[in-house]
């Protein structure tokens, strides 16, 4: 009998693990962007999480204490869980800013968020469990496959800012590993209130209740990068504040990428119970996920002298509002007008969560827009606007919202991006 063998195509040649990895739809809007600026085009590029220097510089201190690091020669490896002295200058800010009470070794240092977030996924999701998480949100489908867990995506609406409700997470914890929420939100821009955080926190406990002494609590990641990003009379809760019993279940996420424009400097941090925190160490020791020591060295310098009190953070938070707000009522005025567009007010960190809805319309060649890809090409096409839609970030496919990064805008240039918006959208039949 004559055996064939099995073609190219049929022979898997990866891990399991990394041909369910799905890429970044924001990294290939990216390259399309990268494209149509090669070719001359000037992109009003609103898609990145981030900040162009030239507008958002680091502060100063931090950048000579990082210089002042680096010539003082602390190039060798940190400790595996951050330096002691970063470790005790958050503790100390964080007491004094937020009232939460950890100490220095329920700290960990990591490079920038992710690597915490990862080895938190590592450390209290088995393969299989669910990791339940609202979306819109950031990432969460990629550490769940990652972990080889079970993704829990549970759909929010405009209505409620896209923040989840109680209603919306109370089915699905009853079999879950961790709950995954994150306040101020990306890609929103929007926060908890106090009393639906609180119900959230309620379930939680009451979950854990159940489980004592039969099984694997449930632990909520709270990610707070964002927190000191709140505008006029926003105000960021978080789970221990309201509710102190969270605190063996609750691991905070927190570092210095988005309240001091520092993306690119790679120091993050989680506070937590120290047996999940030291579990975590262990974890981003393997993975050799440390912030850099002297950004560490100038990290714990810099927190230690400004930190919540600084002025930059004042002026800073002032020039990004004040951008926000301008977007906010650009979107607003058009949808007075008839044009088919929201938005929803900004309460914090760099987003703005806008409403382009351009689905049934016909463009000039008579090619019908029936999708938000189709939107997404359209706006970039037409009006040269690049926003990242919230499908990027697990919303529906028929979701006609998108993020808006407000940290490489230029305020001179926001009358022309309606103008060129205004136009694009009159062109549809």
């Amino acid at each position: 009998m004559h055996h064939t063998n099995p073609t190219e195509k049929e022979v898997r040649k990866i891990s399991i693990l990394a041909s369910e990895l799905q890429g970044s739809e924001i990294i290939k809007l990216a390259g399309d962007i990268r494209d149509k600026v090669a070719a001359g085009a000037e992109i009003f590029n609103f898609t990145i999480g981030d900040f162009d220097p030239d507008i958002f510089p680091i502060p100063e201190p931090l950048l000579d204490s990082i210089e002042k690091a680096y010539r003082l020669g602390y190039t060798n490896y940190p400790a595996s869980n951050g330096i002691e002295v970063l470790r005790k200058t958050l503790a100390s800010f964080i007491k004094s800013s937020q009232g939460l009470d950890y100490t220095p070794n329920e700290y960990l240092i990591g490079s920038g968020g992710r690597p915490l977030i990862y080895s938190a996924y590592q450390a209290l999701l088995d393969p299989g469990e669910k990791a339940v998480f609202p979306v819109p949100s950031w990432n969460n489908n990629h550490y769940a496959t990652l972990s080889r867990g079970v993704q829990v995506a549970v759909q929010t609406t405009p209505e409620q800012n896209f923040m989840p409700t109680a209603a919306d997470l109370a089915p699905h914890l009853s079999d879950a590993g961790i709950l995954a929420l994150c306040s101020p939100l990306n890609p929103t821009g929007t926060v908890f209130s106090e009393s639906e955080l609180r119900k959230i926190c309620e379930l939680i406990l009451e979950e854990n209740e159940k489980r004592k002494g039969k099984r694997k609590p449930l632990y909520l990641i709270y990610d707070q990068i964002y927190w000191q990003l709140c505008f006029g009379e926003t105000k960021h809760c978080d789970p221990v504040s309201l509710l102190p019993e969270m605190k063996p279940y609750t691991i905070y996420i927190d570092g210095i990428s988005k309240a001091y424009a520092a993306t690119g400097v790679r120091v993050g941090w989680a506070f937590g119970p120290q047996p999940v925190i030291d579990k975590m160490k262990a974890i981003l020791g393997h993975v050799g996920a440390w912030a850099p020591k002297p950004e560490q060295v100038a990290t714990a310098e810099f927190m230690g002298n400004y930190g919540f009190t600084d002025d930059f953070l004042t002026h800073f938070k002032g020039r990004l509002h004040s951008r926000l707000e301008k977007l906010y009522e650009g979107f607003k005025q058009l949808e007075a007008q008839g044009y088919p567009v929201s938005a929803i007010a900004p309460q914090a960190a760099i987003y703005l969560a806008v409403k382009v809805d351009l689905r049934g319309k016909s463009m000039s060649d008579g090619k019908i827009i029936t999708t938000v890809r189709d939107t997404t090409e359209y706006l970039l096409n037409e009006a040269n606007l690049a926003l990242v839609p919230f499908t990027a970030f697990g919303g529906n496919d028929g979701n006609p919202w998108y993020r808006l990064s407000v940290g490489t805008a230029r305020t001179a240039e926001i009358p022309t991006i309606f103008e060129k918006l205004k136009a694009a959208i009159k062109k549809l039949k």
